[in-house]
């Protein structure tokens, strides 16, 4: 009780504790999908549902929260450009250490790529999206990101109606980053532009829906140790694997 007291004590008033214990509820699911990862393809364990639908949507979910939470947040900081060159420059280093050390499962515009592109880009253009009333900016955000969903397929749309784009477009590693991966690209960690910046200003629009006014219930704590994960999201992204292939090294070691 005391060690949660004094972790409490130290959440800044001006945060919204809620938002950060979400953050780290999802770096949680993150952490355990990653393990799942470790023991199949590095480990050997291997588990049906993790490559079918169940792996899928878990993975899905954890990525959805994260990316519009990052954009529901930028209008709370005041350092958007700042930020997004910090994230960037960490989805740089991780990109340079698995060329390094793990060509083969190397991470190539990763998540930490795509959330420092998505907060430089808007902190660009913010000027301009801050004209865009909040309720059309959610839902032209919201359209786009369900037409672009299946760019990494080769066509634009949803449900039957489906519009097929021209292999020329698949070029290259420059535009891979954009959502048009040429067949020969491999990547463990892939976030390209398209689609998922609309999700990202699905998230930034969908603050300004919301209101401050409406968001103080969101100031109260309801775990504090979610809380300080949340609030150093980028550094314990940074150590999660590293962290978790040396436990389950120890674990097949001992057990196996």
């Amino acid at each position: 009780m005391e060690n949660e007291r004094r972790v409490q004590q130290k959440t800044p008033a001006s945060r919204y504790a809620l938002l950060d214990e979400l953050r780290g509820l999802d770096l949680i699911s993150m952490m355990l999908y990653h393990a799942c990862w470790d023991l199949m393809f590095l480990f050997g364990i291997w588990m049906d549902w993790y490559i079918g639908w169940p792996g899928r949507l878990w993975q899905q979910s954890i990525c959805w929260v994260f990316i519009l939470l990052s954009g529901f947040c930028v209008p709370l900081g005041h350092h958007t450009l700042k930020r997004g060159a910090q994230v960037f420059a960490a989805g740089a280093l991780v990109t340079a250490v698995t060329l390094l050390f793990m060509p083969e499962d190397r991470v190539v515009f990763g998540v930490l790529t795509f959330l420092g592109s998505a907060m430089l880009l808007t902190g660009l253009l913010e000027p301009l999206l801050k004209k865009i009333p909040p309720a059309a900016g959610l839902a032209v955000s919201a359209v786009l990101f369900a037409l672009t969903y299946h760019l990494d397929e080769r066509w634009l749309g949803f449900g039957g109606l489906r519009l097929a784009l021209p292999d020329a477009w698949y070029a290259n590693y420059f535009t891979a980053f954009f959502g048009f991966l040429p067949f020969d690209f491999y990547s463990t960690d892939y976030f390209a532009l398209l689609p998922w910046l609309f999700l990202f200003w699905a998230g930034y629009f969908l603050h300004g829906v919301v209101g401050r006014a409406r968001m103080e219930p969101l100031r109260r704590s309801v775990c504090p140790a979610l809380g300080w994960m949340g609030r150093h999201s980028l550094v314990l992204y940074l150590l999660h694997q590293p962290v978790i292939y040396a436990v389950l090294t120890v674990w097949a070691m001992i057990f196996r």
